[in-house]
């Protein structure tokens, strides 16, 4: 191949153009890239750069048979590849013939290869750009692409031969071109084969996939739970929660998720029936794992604006920042073990269905204005009276978010509700079931129906890539509608979180912070500490041990404080 080549560049100027052209896009092979939920392989080869004058050596010319010989990817690889350079012509339209080459905006007179290019345009005809007017001669190429853009050159010269202009090519030079041809013929082959085996695996899964704009995203939970104290009455559990979300896109910018869920987790039991021990995989409205769709919600966007609509299931955090980074993950599996630390208290009042909206404000890089505005019904499915999408518990909430640079978020927060009787205040859209806080916090009136005004504000500083703290504080003035059932609920914590902690993908996290308590109540305050500690085992499971102390609970002077231990494992797909 060697002997071929060299006299290949000594006797055929042709071949010597045709060479240099192909240097031009030759000086670095392909990187495969990556797609939402695939990673490929990223294989690479460095390509000599054996091009730079018309005085080759035969060493260069041995480096560059041996890199076209090893053609040796696997599967996959080449499926990039081949995707990438399929891409090109879709993404430019198609490639087009130039007839000079002042048309490629892109190509100096200046450029080493300047002369080659505009003598294989000019005198053979075989160089297309595209529709832009552009050749991109520095772009990467792969050896596959290499041998097809050679042998679409020399089919152009063959095709001048044939037209009986041999005055441009001696019957010397095809001989040797032909020879040089026949070099490629391996490579061209083996890539007619495996494009030809490709398309009939993609002809089979589009003929079996489930969706063209649907995809699924799961998530699956293994909790071990167990509580220690001296009223402990608890017994080691070990319980799941399973989520499957069909998240569906019309357009390309909307999601409408379907989610269906199951499992068996529910909170460990406290005295005077406190929620203060309530984690997020107990957040679950069936039991005994029987499946419905606990969630059904569309977002869309308006302009520079999200729009968000729950039919059912849907809770203030879907939509409203929480600026708590590493400690809330939507009730999953990936966040803070408990409800207290992840979020809040103040999102967990109301749910159900309704409607929530992210308006966008102007702003530089550094001073990021938004206003949220949203309003969910409980009970937005009953039509009976007192119920209804109206006349039933509800809460309005409105929130004003400002981002200063990439380092710090602030949010004031502001929610209005409506409480029907025996409702609970954090009730997450459950009615009846408070999913934090104490026992006098969420039931102030007794049972009573009441109106409740709320206040909130929450920060998060991020002072490098490797520290996140994070607090808030909420405020919440209870007017009952009948008499003596008003009362003031306060909550607060900070947290303080680690992430890539140990290795990329962990996170360290600690919190410490008060439970939503009744101020009027005489007692000690119900404190939380947690700290938990996520190991990602690999990208789609993570096992997260911690411990959460309660002093105090039920916000009751004598009660005796509860540890619990958890050791979670998550498993996302």
């Amino acid at each position: 191949m060697s002997h071929l080549l060299w006299k290949t560049l000594v006797l055929s100027p042709v071949v010597l153009a045709t060479t240099m052209l192909v240097a031009t896009k030759a000086m670095a092979t392909g990187t495969v890239g990556k797609s939402e939920g695939v990673k490929a392989q990223v294989v690479s080869s460095e390509t000599p750069e054996i091009f730079q004058s018309s005085k080759i050596s035969a060493e260069q010319l041995k480096l560059n048979r041996q890199l076209i010989a090893q053609v040796k990817t696997d599967e996959n690889n080449v499926l990039e590849q081949v995707n990438r350079y399929s891409s090109e012509g879709q993404k430019q339209n198609s490639l087009s013939q130039v007839t000079s080459v002042s048309q490629f905006s892109d190509v100096q007179p200046t450029d080493w290869a300047f002369q080659a290019l505009q003598s294989l345009v000019e005198r053979y005809g075989c160089i297309a750009g595209y529709p832009n007017s552009t050749y991109r001669g520095n772009r990467a190429l792969t050896r596959y692409e290499f041998a097809a853009g050679l042998n679409a050159c020399l089919d152009r010269v063959n095709e001048l031969i044939a037209t009986a202009t041999a005055d441009l090519v001696t019957k010397a030079d095809l001989a040797t071109l032909q020879r040089l041809q026949e070099e490629f013929s391996a490579e061209l082959a083996t890539l007619r084969g495996r494009v030809d085996n490709l398309e009939a695996r993609t002809a089979e899964l589009e003929a079996n996939q489930f969706s063209t704009t649907t995809k699924l995203v799961g998530e699956v939970i293994f909790a071990v739970t167990d509580s220690f104290g001296d009223d402990d009455n608890n017994n080691t559990v070990f319980q799941d929660r399973v989520r499957l979300d069909l998240q569906t896109s019309f357009t390309g910018k909307d999601v409408l998720h379907t989610r269906i869920a199951t499992g068996n987790a529910t909170p460990l039991s406290f005295p005077n029936g406190t929620a203060e021990g309530t984690q997020t995989f107990n957040l679950f409205l069936g039991s005994n794992n029987s499946a419905f769709v606990d969630w059904l919600s569309y977002y869309f966007p308006v302009g520079n604006s999200q729009v968000y609509l729950a039919a059912t299931g849907g809770i203030q955090s879907d939509y409203v920042p929480t600026v708590n980074p590493y400690f809330e993950d939507f009730d999953g599996g990936n966040g803070a073990l408990s409800t207290f630390a992840s979020e809040s208290p103040i999102y967990r009042i109301g749910g159900g269905a309704g409607i929530g909206v992210n308006l966008a404000f102007g702003g530089g890089s550094s001073f990021k204005p938004s206003l949220t505005l949203g309003y969910l019904a409980s009970e937005a499915n009953n039509p009976l009276g007192g119920s209804g999408l109206f006349d039933g518990n509800y809460a309005a909430l409105a929130q004003l978010n400002l981002g200063l640079g990439d380092r710090i978020t602030l949010a004031a927060t502001y929610v209005h509700g409506y409480h029907g009787a025996n409702s609970a205040l954090f009730d997450a859209g459950s009615v009846t079931t408070a999913v934090v806080g104490t026992q006098q916090a969420n039931f102030v009136g007794g049972g009573n129906p009441y109106v409740s005004n709320s206040y909130g504000l929450a920060a998060a500083f991020k002072p490098s890539d490797k520290l996140s703290i994070s607090g808030f504080i909420s405020y919440n003035d209870i007017t009952g509608l009948g008499a003596g059932d008003d009362g003031e609920v306060w909550s607060y914590g900070v947290g303080v979180a680690l992430p890539d902690f140990g290795k990329k993908g962990n996170v360290l996290g600690i919190f410490a912070g008060v439970q939503p308590y009744l101020g009027s109540v005489d007692g000690d305050k119900p404190y939380h500490f947690e700290g938990f500690y996520k190991y990602r085992v690999t990208d789609n499971i993570s096992i997260t041990p911690g411990v959460i102390w309660l002093t105090n609970p039920g916000q009751q002077a004598d009660s005796e404080n509860a540890i619990i231990g958890t050791l979670r494992t998550t498993f996302n797909f």
